[in-house]
């Protein structure tokens, strides 16, 4: 699983960023000062490092300079201040990105699958452009999806539902997970807005609805997406 380290000092900020971002299947480090960040970025090799600029002691600047003499992880700097001078100095320091406070859990998450995705495409890694299970395919590149051959045309929020079942195949996704990435961490509306999309999902895609092949409800949990009809 991909490996986050989050260096921020403050702790109402790293403690809900680390609990979504593990809900969501990554491996997250937490440092709360800019030694211990490096510290942590040269022993544990981290994926991703999201870096916050403003912190006592040894700063965002500092850190980032100092992992770059080692290091071309890819660096997601944060920051309070919308300044296109904070940018510049960032990028020449050696930073791939750039995210202003305040921002939510689900434009961060976006920000770090973007960097996996550079870095597998630097690797040479093959990245799938769709995904069948069963007569459905997802296609990631067109942003379509077809049911025995036949396109189902998905509200925006229905698509991401299914992207993130699919792209996890037979693995129970939470329904804290599914907010997360779908709605944000900031949603604040009606917890049955799920069931009743997942509702509309297996009305498009499932045989029989009442009888699910492919959305499956792990009861208490989540849901998961599989041709299993165990």
């Amino acid at each position: 699983m991909p490996h986050i380290l989050l260096i921020d000092d403050e702790r109402k900020l790293t403690d809900p960023l680390s609990a979504s971002f593990e809900r969501a299947g990554y491996d997250v480090s937490v440092a709360n000062d800019g030694h211990a960040g490096l510290s942590l970025a040269m022993v544990e090799n981290p994926d991703v490092i999201v870096l916050d600029v403003m912190m006592p002691g040894l700063d965002g600047w500092q850190v980032c300079q100092a992992v770059r003499q080692h290091s071309t992880v890819p660096i997601i700097m944060l920051t309070a201040l919308d300044d296109s001078m904070d940018r510049i100095k960032g990028l020449e320091l050696g930073a791939d990105d750039y995210l202003v406070k305040p921002f939510s859990y689900k434009e961060l998450e976006a920000h770090v699958r973007a960097m996996l995705r550079r870095v597998s495409l630097d690797r040479g890694e093959q990245m799938p452009t769709s995904i069948t299970i069963g007569d459905i395919t997802l296609d990631l590149e067109a942003h379509t999806v077809t049911k025995a051959g036949e396109e189902v045309v998905l509200r925006q929020k229905e698509y991401e539902i299914l992207t993130l079942l699919m792209t996890n195949p037979g693995k129970v996704i939470t329904r804290d997970r599914l907010f997360d990435e779908v709605w944000g961490t900031d949603w604040l509306g009606d917890t049955r807005t799920l069931d009743v999309h997942m509702s509309w999902l297996r009305g498009k895609l499932e045989d029989d609805p009442t009888h699910p092949v492919y959305l499956q409800t792990v009861r208490g949990v989540g849901y998961r997406f599989t041709r299993s009809e165990s």
